[in-house]
């Protein structure tokens, strides 16, 4: 996961993230997600609202270790983040993808 950490701090310090629920529920919501990352330790209210958010855009959605958002992008409780398109969201999506792969196995 630290390939992903890596990446998360690099999109957070180029203005490719949007952090916080309600303001990846926007990003989502106007159409400029990529991805969406959610941490292990959100609340089910906030859970629910994202995923049903992504679900009807066909946005993919990670969880990601307790405080993996939060430390990555030097923010404390941040609970979710989406990120806008583009290269960084490519590349961490195919990072998450081969990770979720390699977990099922």
């Amino acid at each position: 996961m630290s390939a992903v950490s890596g990446l998360l701090g690099l999109a957070c310090r180029a203005g490719q993230i949007a952090l916080g629920a309600d303001t990846a529920l926007q990003e989502i919501r106007a159409g400029k997600a990529a991805l969406v990352l959610l941490d292990a330790g959100a609340s089910e209210g906030t859970r629910k609202k994202l995923l049903d958010a992504c679900a009807f855009r066909s946005v993919p959605v990670y969880t990601l270790p307790e405080n993996e958002i939060s430390q990555a992008c030097g923010r404390d409780g941040r609970m979710a983040a989406a990120v806008r398109k583009g290269n960084l969201a490519k590349r961490m999506q195919e990072l998450l993808s081969d990770y979720e792969s390699n977990q099922t196995k």
